[in-house]
């Protein structure tokens, strides 16, 4: 593996300015690379996986390095968050390395070109990896209106994407956790069930829509938003974003940074809400396990706790991507 020896020139850089160039080589040479996937395939949310390991979204958050990414093994990528207008997100710096933790601080803020942009670059191609795609809402957009966003967004891409995540969890759009509140939630997933009716009756198929949540969320809401997903149908739980808690990393100056943050130091919370909601849903509503997630035996814990998907980000920036082939391997 190339990785080890290429970690250290990126990690040498700004994170920001690393994670743009190490898509960018990837996406340049793909063809030279060979194809590491390995079939495992998984039946989930009523769409045939090739494997249950996929790529988390905020890597590719404008669907730009989609034909790279697939070749280092993913069963399914998620791309976005992608808001109905562009956004530049927050002032630079945004990204910052925990390396002695093997995580990191962002506070991104949706950055992204826009969901037209997204779309075009998507096309219309065949593809053999399922494809997610994550919605959100603008920063200019009042909390009080979002299901107008996510309406627009999921009209949008309900023909392009194999399955639409909800994101509701970003810890650096101000305000957007207020929707996971359950009398919220309960508004914004009745709006967008209609939606669904709607567009299930224009196209003749049902496109699975995902929600994520956040690993901060109060032990005693998770039965209240587990009945509520019940209710409007929701097919999968992703679980989890980053966190605004410093467990772990209060040691260090950077700790200070707002923001999310993800990666090792995330790992406990993560594995805390899958077992949560796990509890609650059991196998009717499958969860969707991402966090802190950078080994073949931390993958198989997730898949004990109850997870029938995973998804891998920050662990693939520390342990580059032979990661993706391992755990699909060990399976």
């Amino acid at each position: 593996m190339l990785y080890p020896l290429v970690r250290p020139l990126l990690f040498a850089i700004d994170p920001e300015l690393a994670h743009d160039l190490g898509l960018e080589l990837l996406q340049r040479f793909h063809r030279l690379l060979p194809d590491r996937r390995i079939d495992k395939p998984v039946r989930v949310m009523g769409l045939e996986f090739p494997n249950p390991v996929g790529l988390a979204a905020g890597l590719d958050k404008n669907a730009d390095y989609l034909d790279g990414l697939a070749t280092l093994g993913f069963g399914f990528i998620e791309t976005g968050s992608v808001t109905p207008k562009p956004q530049p997100g927050n002032p630079k710096p945004r990204v910052f390395r925990l390396s002695r933790h093997h995580s990191l601080i962002n506070r991104m803020g949706f950055n992204n070109k826009g969901i037209d942009y997204l779309l075009e670059r998507v096309g219309d191609k065949k593809r053999d990896y399922v494809l997610g795609i994550n919605i959100g809402k603008n920063l200019s957009t009042p909390v009080e209106q979002a299901l107008s966003d996510y309406r627009i967004g999921l009209e949008k891409v309900y023909s392009r994407a194999d399955y639409v995540t909800i994101n509701i969890s970003s810890p650096n759009t101000p305000g957007l956790r207020d929707l996971q509140n359950e009398d919220a939630l309960e508004a914004l997933l009745a709006g967008i069930a209609q939606l669904r009716r709607e567009l299930e009756d224009r196209h003749q198929y049902r496109r699975p829509l995902a929600l994520k949540l956040s690993p901060d969320l109060d032990p005693g809401t998770i039965p209240g938003i587990a009945q509520i997903l019940r209710k409007y149908g929701i097919d999968g739980l992703i679980a989890t974003n980053t966190t605004v808690a410093r467990d772990g990393v209060k040691d260090l100056a950077l700790a200070a940074e707002t923001g999310g943050l993800s990666g090792a130091a995330l790992r406990d919370r993560s594995r805390q809400i899958l077992s949560a909601f796990y509890e609650e849903l059991g196998d009717d509503i499958p969860i969707i396990s991402v966090g802190g997630i950078d080994s073949v035996e931390e993958a198989k814990m997730r898949f004990e706790l109850g997870a029938r998907l995973i998804q891998l980000y920050t662990g693939l920036i520390y342990q580059g991507p032979g990661l993706v082939s391992a755990i699909s391997r060990s399976l």
